[in-house]
């Protein structure tokens, strides 16, 4: 009996040693977590999260399929889409089952474009669970990085080690299978530098095991390594196809802000509520500005620039394109001295150094950068620590829990105007086109500058190298590159740079190379960046155009130019209306053919929630308008939710046809409710297509109605 209750004794002490252990690390992750520095380094003035913290606009996504689109493309999309099918989710559920799900969810993916508010998210998560306010089933959360986990990428270890070293307190607790009911959060798959070869056939079970860094996170995703843990990834949409699909069980959106949530910001913000509604009106006059203000970090930048200017008593021209707003942003914080600043450096060498750093790493699409990057740059990176507002507020230094050193810009933006800014001024004060520093030879770049003239001849090159990226990369960066040519934000520049340079430039020739460019272009989705550059430089003669033939009901019967066309999908994808229904019709006549109308507005198509009855007949619609519709329908990325009916009668579909409509029909993804009528009489359908309609119209699931 002595023996079992001196047992006994042991087991309460080692339990309240536990739970006091336990008690000490929420603390410790309450303190590290309970701040938002809104944008800015660990240097600035930190807020209370809770006091500041705007809900975000999460949503349930089907996948995790790659995006490669820029992601400010991906926000112009998003702002267009209504909410009214998705699935909202607060961010303490991620790991509730929905109404009618009863699966149990172990691996959440989030899924969400650079500054959209994915950490913040995570963070907003740490704090409500250390406060003892949601989510008490979970007795440890262990947040690691991946920027962080990559410092240690060439580290054998076990699993113990690794929390170890990132939280010491769990030195004093047993960390088992059972133990504890423990959630990861790896957030920026997207900045992972390991190598997740998920097909590898290490399998770790014991958590005493010793292995990479890599496997073990492998194996704890896979749930091989303490399989009941909960774990939670956050990534850009361009990476998120990393971890395999059947390893994860919820695939999550941060959408960033709403419209209610943008508002309800500026209000928490700024606590002058009549210039929190200025500012707010203001955002809404300019449709580029307002759909950037899905992403928390830009109402940041618009409310810390907004709020300077819009108090001052005499002001200069209130920023209405993102160059401008950009440009402004920077000359704020350039002012901004640290307390233990000491001007070694002039401004604007160290913006000339940073603008250096974000081209190089921007080619290159790094996001994150180490001591290297910036030592090649000439950037000392002691001095950048405490140099200024740009490297307290625009360009940061992080501390992690590894004490490892890693560089980034506050948001991409931010990098890619640093980088066009760096561009720009490169050519107009030493002659040399950066495109050329990045690929070619002293001796070539020599012969090369020789044959500059005109600024016109950098945006060229600018505009070829942009269209030319897959994904989009150089987007943004090209409509800063362009917006600094215009004299007003010239002005701006000479605020921040004593020596800007001068050189020739002939504006004209640079929206006409544009528009020439759209002209060429088979693509009008791939010209919308281009029409935003137009934008910036302050030409919108081709959207005036298509705005004259829209208000006129014209437009059926106008033919349009190639250009034309690229205007008529710049102006629908970026009109204030919401994308719900969209009704072909109005585009379809006796200038232009239903299978042109279909190719051409196809992109527009796809963004819409659903589109009315379509009645193609008597338009005679070919194969290849039935191949782009049957495409479209069957596109997992396709937003459209349903088309209503389809009508095809009196049109030349031959064997071709036939055969897409019927993969199309019986296809499970099918986004067609109904094909209500289709006439064969004048059609060209062969002992194929009847064969093809035939095991069609024996398929029970057969969406068709009418066949005549």
């Amino acid at each position: 009996m002595s023996m079992r209750s001196d047992r006994s004794m042991d087991n309460m002490t080692f339990n309240r040693r536990q739970k006091s252990t336990q008690m000490r690390f929420k603390s410790n992750l309450l303190k590290k977590f309970q701040c938002l520095y809104d944008g800015t380094a660990k240097q600035g003035n930190p807020t209370l999260l809770n006091e500041i913290y705007t809900e975000l606009y999460i949503t349930e996504s089907e996948s995790g399929e790659i995006n490669n689109e820029h992601e400010v493309r991906q926000i112009e999309t998003q702002s267009r889409t209504a909410a009214t099918e998705d699935t909202p989710i607060k961010c303490t559920d991620i790991f509730r089952p929905l109404l009618g799900q009863d699966k149990p969810i172990r691996t959440v993916l989030t899924k969400g474009v650079a500054g959209i508010g994915k950490t913040v998210s995570v963070q907003k998560f740490i704090v409500d669970w250390a406060e003892g306010k949601e989510n008490q089933d979970v007795q440890l959360i262990f947040p690691v990085p991946f920027r962080e986990l990559n410092l240690m990428k060439d580290k054998t270890l076990r699993l113990s080690d690794l929390l170890h070293v990132f939280f010491p307190e769990t030195k004093e607790m047993e960390i088992s299978r059972d133990e504890y009911k423990v959630l990861f959060i790896f957030d920026g798959l997207d900045e992972c530098r390991l190598s997740l070869n998920f097909k590898s056939k290490v399998k770790l079970c014991d958590i005493s095991e010793s292995a990479s860094v890599d496997e073990l996170l492998m194996n704890l995703i896979e749930g091989n390594l303490l399989p009941s843990a909960l774990i939670w990834i956050t990534s850009r949409p361009a990476a998120a196809d990393l971890v395999p699909s059947e390893c994860v069980h919820r695939v999550t959106e941060v959408r960033g802000f709403n419209e209610p949530q943008k508002e309800e910001y500026f209000r928490k913000r700024i606590s002058d509520q009549s210039l929190a509604n200025t500012i707010i009106t203001h955002l809404k006059s300019s449709r580029s500005l307002h759909i950037m203000c899905h992403i928390p970090v830009f109402c940041w930048i618009s409310a810390t620039v907004l709020e300077e200017m819009l108090s001052e008593a005499e002001r200069g021209e209130i920023p209405k394109t993102l160059t401008q707003m950009y440009t402004h942003f920077l000359i704020i914080q350039t002012n901004i001295k640290h307390k233990d600043y000491k001007k070694r450096v002039k401004d604007e060498d160290m913006i000339l150094k940073l603008g250096k750093l974000a081209f190089q790493q921007l080619v290159k699409a790094n996001l994150i950068f180490y001591e290297e990057d910036l030592r090649e740059c000439g950037i000392d990176e002691t001095e950048a620590s405490v140099y200024s507002g740009l490297c307290t507020q625009i360009f940061r230094e992080e501390l992690g829990l590894y004490q490892g050193k890693v560089f980034c810009f506050v948001h991409l933006s931010i990098q890619e105007h640093l980088a066009a800014l760096y561009a720009h001024i490169y050519f107009t004060n030493e002659n040399i086109n950066v495109f050329d520093t990045t690929i070619q030879s002293f001796f070539t770049r020599i012969l090369n500058q020789m044959k500059y003239h005109s600024l016109s001849e950098l945006h060229q090159r600018a505009v070829n190298k942009a269209f030319k990226s897959k994904n989009g990369h150089l987007d943004l960066f090209l409509r800063f590159l362009l917006g600094l040519s215009l004299e007003s934000n010239q002005t701006l520049l000479r605020e921040l740079l004593t020596q800007t340079g001068s050189c020739s430039y002939n504006k004209e020739e640079t929206v006409q190379n544009i528009k020439q460019k759209i002209r060429k272009n088979r693509s009008p989705e791939r010209s919308i960046n281009l029409f935003h550059c137009l934008n910036e430089l302050g030409d919108d003669s081709l959207m005036q155009e298509i705005q004259h033939y829209l208000t006129s009901g014209e437009i059926g019967e106008t033919q349009l130019s190639s250009s034309q066309w690229s205007a008529l999908v710049y102006v629908l994808l970026t009109s204030e209306q919401k994308m719900d229904v969209f009704d072909l019709k109005p585009f379809i006549g006796a200038q232009n053919t239903a299978d042109e109308v279909i190719q051409k507005l196809l992109s527009v198509v796809k963004e819409s929630r659903s589109v009315q009855e379509l009645d193609l007949s008597l338009n005679k619609v070919g194969d290849s308008g039935v191949k782009q519709l049957s495409d479209l329908l069957k596109d997992p990325h396709c937003k459209l939710e349903k088309l209503r009916e389809l009508t095809l009668s009196w049109n030349k579909v031959g064997d071709s046809g036939v055969e897409q409509l019927s993969d199309l029909l019986q296809d499970p993804h099918c986004k067609l409710e109904k094909l209500r009528e289709l006439s064969l009489s004048e059609n060209k359908v062969g002992d194929s297509g009847v064969k093809q309609l035939s095991d069609l119209l024996q398929d029970p699931h057969c969406k068709l109605e009418k066949l005549w």
